[in-house]
């Protein structure tokens, strides 16, 4: 057996584990995706600090309203922690707004917190479609590493296909983000620049994970094919 078929055979055989599993852990990958970003509760308290922030800086001035951002991606922290829900997006939050707090206070303009966005959509938009230049489509290459599949779907041209699309999809999603977002930092548009922070983030984020679930059942179901021709 090659080592193509070999790898292949692993994919397979781990999906068949998967198979057997109860029913209860039906759709795992899925699961999975969505827990690495913090779950739906994770998305939602994303959303929380940056409300504040522009709420308090309307009413008052930037100070009081990156103290009041901070004390709540903290107070948020503490209660996911309480509850016991996953650390590393309770503290990537706090990091988070910590920066683009500290961003907007060199900057000395309210609208600065939002530049921390600005500037991450543009850099992983560009990683995104690098990845599918270089033939390496970061999708696959993740989802890969995290599970420990091997790279061996690189040399099937339909689950590289799918990665491809799945990868694009993202650098889409992250262009898009940048270019509105820009063009209402560009127009001191701080209001819209919230909104457009978060009302773009759920459904892009949702649509590129449905292509991403996508390119990874297809990559699984073009393994099972290569393992049973090469049997």
């Amino acid at each position: 057996m090659s080592e193509h078929d070999a790898s292949a055979a692993g994919l397979n055989a781990r999906q068949t584990d998967d198979d057997r599993q109860p029913a209860g852990k039906a759709g795992v990958s899925e699961q999975t995706l969505l827990e690495q970003m913090g779950g739906v509760s994770g998305l939602a308290y994303s959303a929380v600090p940056i409300v504040v922030f522009v709420v308090v800086s309307s009413f008052t001035s930037m100070m009081p309203a990156i103290w009041a951002s901070i004390g709540v991606a903290v107070g948020i922290a503490i209660f996911r922690l309480v509850r016991k829900e996953p650390l590393q997006p309770a503290i990537s939050g706090v990091l988070g707004v910590a920066v683009c707090s500290f961003i907007a206070y060199r900057s000395g303009e309210t609208k600065g917190f939002f530049l921390l966005g600005i500037w991450t959509s543009l850099i992983y938009g560009g990683v995104f479609l690098v990845s599918v230049a270089a033939r390496w489509p970061l999708v696959g290459v993740v989802w890969s590493t995290l599970n420990g599949l091997g790279m061996g779907w690189r040399k099937q041209r339909r689950a590289m296909r799918a990665y491809d699309i799945a990868t694009l999809s993202w650098a889409a999603v992250f262009a898009a983000k940048y270019v509105v977002q820009q063009w209402l930092y560009d127009n001191d548009q701080t209001g819209w620049l919230a909104f457009a922070r978060i009302a773009m983030g759920y459904p892009l984020t949702g649509i590129a994970l449905v292509v991403t679930v996508w390119a990874i059942r297809r990559a699984k179901k073009v393994a099972e094919e290569a393992a049973v021709a090469g049997a």
